[in-house]
């Protein structure tokens, strides 16, 4: 077992120092950094989902130093995807340097302004216009072999059955019938069947308004690409426009959605589609998301003591059930969940009302799990 396996963070954080200090005085001519080892800090940075932890570098420019543990990381496909999606014109991070060993990397600081920090109703329009452009760049880049596992049935499936798993069943402590899993597994069917219809591209799979980085006079850089795949066209159009952070009327996301269609056929990126199809499309896989979702933040909570995201399910159930509500086929299960999960989750005291859940975030956008 590789030694940093039961390293304690501390011990980790100071290894991280001491490697990134030794590989800054290696010949970065470009960065004034300390004289010596010891001088060299590092400053902790809130962290994503996963078990990435960041610091910022007191060198000039600023760098992010990242503790990146290899039996739960693969830096090897970071840099490679980092360095792929750079040669293919997207504003990832440049990789200064790794050691993929024992998981350590230094990259480019791109800031601390997270786009959804700058949204309002009087900026979204034109952001999301600037950020959906960067997503057909992003949609555009070829396939290269090995370096994208494909999004199929699944893998989709697989994050489905977080929801019945760590929101029903372990938060919940809620047990499923036979014939309400026969329910879920029939909606679920649904969802895979449309995303299995729609032209695949690379996926980046979380990209949304936290992963966004906006600074004056650059493009957008982006940021937790680690687990993009192959997979359906409008993904991570659901992943920005239906954000588990911030809320925008179904109107304006439809509008900004169809527009994003059109935009996507003049660049070849799909064919010609009609607005009721590329809505469905739409609308189901961001719901396969918001499923996931639904499971993957209680498991963030019991499985890896991240506090910060159940205030953000009532948007995600939000999403869930108007969704649900505009298609026959979903109906059924929307009429279960408001039935024998919704009483359950009432009960919690994370919960507020998912009617009117996302108003918060829209007037507050800068609150972080």
């Amino acid at each position: 077992m590789n030694e940093c396996v039961t390293q304690a963070p501390d011990e980790r954080k100071e290894q991280l120092r001491q490697w990134a200090a030794r590989a800054l005085q290696s010949g970065h001519e470009s960065l004034r950094v300390p004289p010596l080892e010891a001088t060299l800090h590092l400053q902790a940075l809130s962290g994503d989902a996963g078990f990435r932890r960041y610091f910022r570098t007191d060198t000039a420019p600023t760098l992010i130093a990242v503790d990146s543990p290899p039996n739960k990381t693969n830096v090897n496909r970071f840099v490679a995807l980092a360095d792929y999606l750079r040669r293919n014109g997207i504003h990832t991070p440049l990789v200064i340097a790794a050691d993929v060993e024992h998981g350590y990397m230094l990259l480019e600081d791109l800031g601390d302004t997270q786009l959804l920090r700058n949204l309002n109703p009087d900026s979204v329009s034109g952001l999301y216009a600037e950020v959906m452009n960067e997503l057909l760049c992003l949609q555009q880049i070829p396939r290269q072999e090995g370096l994208f596992p494909p999004y199929n049935r699944e893998l989709l499936h697989m994050e489905m059955r977080l929801l019945p798993e760590w929101l029903i069943g372990k938060l919940l402590q809620r047990e499923l019938s036979e014939e309400e899993n026969q329910l879920i597994e029939h909606t679920f069917a649904h969802l895979l069947d449309s995303a299995s219809s729609q032209p695949q591209v690379l996926v980046h799979r979380d990209y949304h308004s936290r992963n966004l980085m906006m600074r004056d006079g650059e493009r957008p850089g982006v940021v937790d690409f680690q687990d993009a795949v192959w997979g359906p066209v409008t993904y991570d159009l659901a992943s920005l426009l239906r954000d588990c952070y911030i809320r925008w009327p179904q109107e304006q996301v439809e509008n900004w959605a169809l527009a994003y269609a059109t935009t996507a056929v003049d660049a070849g990126v799909i064919p010609e589609v009609s607005p009721e199809t590329f809505l469905r499309w739409f609308d189901w896989i961001g719901l396969q998301r918001h499923f996931k979702v639904l499971g993957l933040f209680p498991r963030l909570y019991l499985r890896d003591g991240k506090h910060g995201y159940l205030p953000d399910l009532p948007l995600v159930i939000r999403y869930t059930l108007e969704v649900c509500d505009k298609y026959d086929e979903l109906q059924p299960f929307a009429r279960w969940f408001r039935a024998e999960i919704m009483p359950l989750i009432e009960q919690q005291d994370w919960y507020r009302d998912y009617r009117t859940a996302g108003e918060r975030q829209q007037a507050d956008t800068t609150v972080t799990p």
